[in-house]
Parts: C-alpha cells; sequence; structure tokens
C-alpha cells in the first residue's frame, strides 16, 4: 500500500468530530468582538468591583512580596502539594475541630475543577458502578468531570426559576432512587447558577437522607465566605461529612482569595477510620501523579502564607468581608429596582439564574449589548452603580 494511502487509514485525528467550544469561550468570544461602548459583562465568573475591576487583594500581594523576598528555589513540590498550605486551609474549610479529625485528609489541587476530577478518579477506582447525583441546574463542568472518568450521572430537580427557590421536597423524592454507595454532589454555599442555597433546617433533612441512604457526599466549596461568611458558609458541609461514613469536600481559592490564574485548590477525603483515609490518600497520590504529576507552588503559598500570618489573615478576611457585602447591596439594588426580581436579594454568592428564555437573552444582546448565558444565569458581581440602571431598564419589559 503507498505510504500515504497507509497514512489516511491509519489516521489518529481523521476520524475525530469537530467539538463546539464551551459556552462560555464563546460568549467571551463575542463580548470581544462586539465594538459598542457601554457593554455590560454577567457572563464570566470572577469578582468585579465597582471599578469593574478584578483586583489582586491586598493580603495577597503583601504575601507575594514576602515570597519575592524570602523564596529559595522553584523546585518541584511533592505530588500530594503544599502541605502547609494543606494544614493552614484545613480549619477554615472543617473549623478547629474539624480539622483535627485524623480520618480527613487532605492534598493540594491545581484548582478546585481538579479536586473534582481527582475525586471522580478515585470513585471510579474504589467503584465503577458507583452513580452520581447532581442537580439539573449546576456549574456545567460537573458533569463533564464526572463523564471524564467514566462514571454514569444522574441529575435531580433543584430549582424552580419562577419561585427562584429550592424545589427541596421534589429534590429529595428524587433522591430516594439513590442506592447506598451512591454520590451525592452538593454544593456548599453560593449554588452556582442559581444564588439559591439550603436553609440550615434543609441541611439538617440532607444530612438525615445521607446516613439513611449510606449516600457519599462530594460537596463542592468554590465560594466559601461569600455568603453568608466563613463559617456559616461551611455549617451544611460540616454537618452532613460528619454524619457520613465517608465523603469528599473539593475547594478552590479562585473567588475567596483572587487567585483564579494561579490555580489553587485543594481535596480532602473522609473514611471511616484513619488507616482506611491513609489507604485512600495514597491512592489519590497517585492519580494525580498521572493527571498533572505536581501542582503549581505558587498560590498555595501565597494562601499558606496569609493563613501564617495573624495580621494577613485579618486583612484577608477584611477584604472578603467586603467583597461579600458588596455582593449582597447590588443583589438588594437590583431587587428594589425590580420587584419581579425580589427572590434575588435572598440569595447568594456570585451568580441567580433569571427567569428569562433563551430567546430574552439573545434579544438583549443584540440590542443593549448586555451579556449573560444564554440560560439566564448573571454574574451579580459584574454589576456596578455605572451599569445597573442600564440592565433593569433593559430587563424590564421581559421580566
Amino acid at each position: 500500500m503507498p505510504l500515504d494511502q497507509l497514512s489516511q487509514t491509519t489516521s489518529l485525528f481523521a476520524p475525530l468530530k469537530e467539538q463546539p467550544l464551551d459556552v462560555m469561550l464563546t460568549l467571551l468570544n463575542a463580548l470581544r468582538g462586539d465594538p459598542r461602548d457601554g457593554k455590560i459583562d454577567l457572563g464570566i465568573g470572577v469578582y468585579r468591583n465597582d471599578d469593574n475591576q478584578t483586583p489582586v487583594m491586598r493580603a495577597v500581594k503583601a504575601a507575594e512580596t514576602h515570597l519575592v523576598a524570602t523564596q529559595a528555589s522553584k523546585d518541584y513540590i511533592s505530588p500530594e502539594g503544599d502541605m502547609g498550605y494543606i494544614d493552614r486551609l484545613a480549619p477554615i474549610v472543617f473549623g478547629e475541630a474539624g480539622a483535627r479529625d485524623d480520618r480527613r485528609l487532605g492534598m493540594q489541587t491545581p484548582g478546585g475543577t481538579a479536586a473534582l476530577r481527582l475525586a471522580a478518579a478515585l470513585i471510579a477506582r474504589g467503584n465503577p458502578e458507583a452513580r452520581v447525583w447532581i442537580s439539573r441546574e449546576t456549574w456545567p463542568n460537573h458533569a463533564l468531570l464526572m463523564h471524564a472518568a467514566h462514571l454514569q450521572v444522574i441529575d435531580h430537580p433543584y430549582f424552580d426559576r419562577a419561585t427562584q427557590a429550592v424545589q427541596f421536597d421534589v429534590m429529595m423524592s428524587a433522591l430516594e432512587a439513590a442506592r447506598p454507595g451512591d454520590v451525592w454532589l452538593l454544593q456548599a454555599c453560593c449554588h452556582n447558577p442559581t444564588g439559591a442555597d439550603l436553609s440550615p433546617e434543609q441541611w439538617r433533612a440532607v444530612t438525615a437522607f445521607v446516613a439513611r441512604k449510606g449516600l457519599i457526599p462530594l460537596i463542592d466549596m468554590a465560594y466559601q465566605g461569600l455568603g453568608y461568611g466563613l463559617d456559616d458558609d461551611a455549617a451544611g458541609m460540616r454537618m452532613v461529612i460528619d454524619a457520613a461514613s465517608e465523603a469528599f469536600v473539593a475547594v478552590s481559592g479562585s473567588k475567596n482569595f483572587g487567585l483564579y490564574r494561579d490555580r489553587v485548590g485543594a481535596l480532602w477525603l473522609q473514611a471511616d477510620n484513619a488507616a482506611v483515609a491513609r489507604r485512600a490518600r495514597s491512592n489519590l497520590i497517585v492519580l494525580a501523579r498521572s493527571l498533572w504529576s505536581m501542582p503549581p507552588d505558587h498560590g498555595a503559598a501565597v494562601v499558606r502564607t496569609i493563613l501564617g500570618d495573624a495580621a494577613l489573615t485579618t486583612m484577608w478576611r477584611a477584604e472578603l468581608d467586603d467583597m461579600r457585602l458588596r455582593i449582597q447591596t447590588l443583589r438588594r439594588d437590583l431587587a428594589a429596582v425590580l420587584p419581579q426580581l425580589a427572590p434575588v436579594a435572598r440569595q447568594n454568592g456570585m451568580f441567580s439564574l433569571l427567569p428569562i428564555d433563551r430567546d430574552r437573552v439573545i434579544r438583549l444582546r443584540a440590542d443593549h449589548a448586555i451579556y449573560m448565558l444564554e440560560s439566564g444565569r448573571i454574574n451579580i458581581a459584574g454589576l456596578h452603580s455605572a451599569n445597573l440602571p442600564t440592565l433593569c431598564t433593559a430587563l424590564r419589559p421581559y421580566l
């Protein structure tokens, strides 16, 4: 057979189908290509201040200055990452008492996304038949990450767009079909994309349900501190994992430390006892070695430095509180101008899912240069004093 024909029949790439761009990248490309002045970006999920900037936190700058002056090497860190970072972050995640539980072992990951992917890999290794239950309205990457590990994903009801509230009873009824050993992926706070979180009473019901059904909670905590505060935002998660024999907690530092591009994350697992936890973590380390080998150092070192210095920790907490209060103020301001969106003021975090359909989202983009996801998800933190009136005027006819 001629060489050119052989290469055609054995091509690795020819059978591949063109893949659509991620919806966020598609939106970003459209936004950047729009020449109009006064564009409003409510799509990209990053925090912005009233000057429409994503600033570097002062505590982060101070920690980086310290690292520049004192860091003596750029050698690799180990596959499990910076354990000083893990040790100092654990009390923020679990509280002081929970951080000392020897059934819980953590490791650094390149962002919260990698933490979820690593959890999925361990689930698939431990029980390939495990099913993962995910809310119907959720971050699109949740299902993609589970599918990448060849896990079966089942969605369940969560949110009623008309009332802008959690469909709790409907959700719990659907989850009665879950089997012991199934995984339930829950968001700890500031639910993406709806902003509608579980109440303390609902978290207590979820806790009892997880224990009764023998489920394994996989809790994604990407926005701790941006809802009600660091401890309040973690309260439901802590309650659920206390009741579970096995659990995962995936954490991101992108939002609450503003370290988006530095890919700062962590994954904790919880087992029945310390010996099983150590064995399970050894599997995590091997899996991480095959996925990314070594995690990046800089962002985790920044967090470790902040949390190891009382003054920097106080500065960081104050900055995080300012971000949280600003988001809450924007929610109240939006609801005050548009009473149809009153529930938005009761929601948490950076995102809300507006009660408008895809056609109206596209009209807002075409007529007013207002960019949001076609699902109607908006980034509340993309609003500021200059563009909020424009958004309200444009939205009013569609509500």
